[in-house]
């Protein structure tokens, strides 16, 4: 069997097992349900149409989310004003979390820029390693620690002024 099909094989089942897993991702980038969807299935036809470009089939998870990313951030950066929120994204937390607290860090998630923003998603809420994060984003292990120490000192900054001021920062 020739490497690009034992790669294709191996990128359909990496899909079929992780839908859910990719729609979390991109929601947690544009907030609309519908929007997510597309971006999911835009990722989808871009990975299925240059699979003869992952050399390793143990790279799958990382090139895949690579492209969920990108082309998140592709959405945004097109219908940055057409982005609504409709949901809170329904990501398991302690309980000892209000609904409130869960609100303001979402909130202050997005007011992050695009590199903090994606580095504190992939960490926190998809649960990767940071030499996986790495190779998402395309930097050294080092960049990333500091993104992620930077971007968690900034939202830190953000509820804290939240608290201190009220919501209408």
């Amino acid at each position: 069997m020739s490497t690009y099909k034992k790669n294709y094989l191996i990128l359909v089942d990496y899909i079929k097992m992780n839908q859910d897993n990719f729609y979390r991702l991109a929601y947690s980038y544009v907030k609309n349900k519908e929007a997510a969807l597309d971006i999911v299935q835009e990722s989808i036809y871009k990975a299925l149409k240059s699979v003869e470009t992952i050399r390793n089939s143990s790279y799958i998870k990382t090139w895949m989310y690579r492209v969920i990313v990108n082309t998140s951030i592709s959405y945004i950066r097109k219908n940055k004003k057409e982005i609504l929120k409709d949901e809170i994204c329904d990501i398991t937390e302690p309980e000892t979390v209000s609904l409130a607290d869960k609100i303001d860090l979402y909130n202050a998630i997005d007011l992050l820029d695009e590199i903090h923003k994606t580095v504190i998603i992939l960490r926190y809420f998809e649960d990767m390693k940071i030499e996986d994060i790495a190779k998402v984003t395309d930097c050294n292990i080092n960049t990333v620690k500091t993104r992620i120490y930077s971007a968690v000192s900034k939202l830190r900054i953000i509820l804290k002024e939240r608290e201190y001021y009220g919501s209408e920062i």
